[in-house]
């Protein structure tokens, strides 16, 4: 073994991606909040594709697996599902294995709904998930400037990015 990397620091990255098409309804549900929408999000759980990504981020980082693996869409658990609820859970599996995090970075694209003005609350509800600060959370939205199936406002992607560090 390298004896210098027994030296550092104990630091994990993971990155998630989710996407969802639209569907009937009249809100989307993104970052735990609800906004008002021409359209839903088709999903298994409350569909919201920033928590998602965000969880496979925190899954991956910790070496968990993904969200597929710890809440399928194929068990009815979990359908209708807050996503919130999920979250929390996640954070419960990384404290058990003493990871905490450093921050999350996430994107949303989507052509619509517009969502920056939303996006104070979500970072509130997701610190509140995660028992972070919100200094410790960043969410950015973008278009696709109306190109593919975003732009077509078929659907809504996310990222997430995160940094976790060994609580020893």
């Amino acid at each position: 073994m390298n004896p210098v990397i027994h030296s550092l620091p104990k630091l994990r990255i993971g990155q998630g991606v989710d996407v969802h098409a639209f569907t009937a309804g009249d809100h989307v549900v993104l970052g735990g909040v609800r906004i008002p929408h021409t359209q839903g999000l088709l999903a298994h759980s409350d569909g919201d594709v920033l928590i998602h990504a965000l969880c496979d981020a925190l899954l991956g980082a910790a070496g968990l697996g993904d969200i597929g693996h710890h809440f399928p869409d194929t068990d009815p658990v979990y359908r209708g599902v807050d996503s919130r609820v999920l979250l929390r859970h996640v954070m419960q599996l990384l404290a058990g294995r003493a990871w905490v995090v450093v921050n999350a970075d996430m994107t949303l694209l989507a052509q619509a709904p517009r969502v920056a003005v939303h996006i104070p609350q979500m970072l509130a509800c997701l610190a509140d998930d995660m028992g972070v600060g919100v200094n410790q959370l960043s969410i950015k939205a973008t278009t696709s400037e109306r190109l593919g199936f975003v732009g077509r406002e078929e659907g809504i992607v996310a990222q997430a990015v995160v940094l976790l560090a060994a609580n020893a």
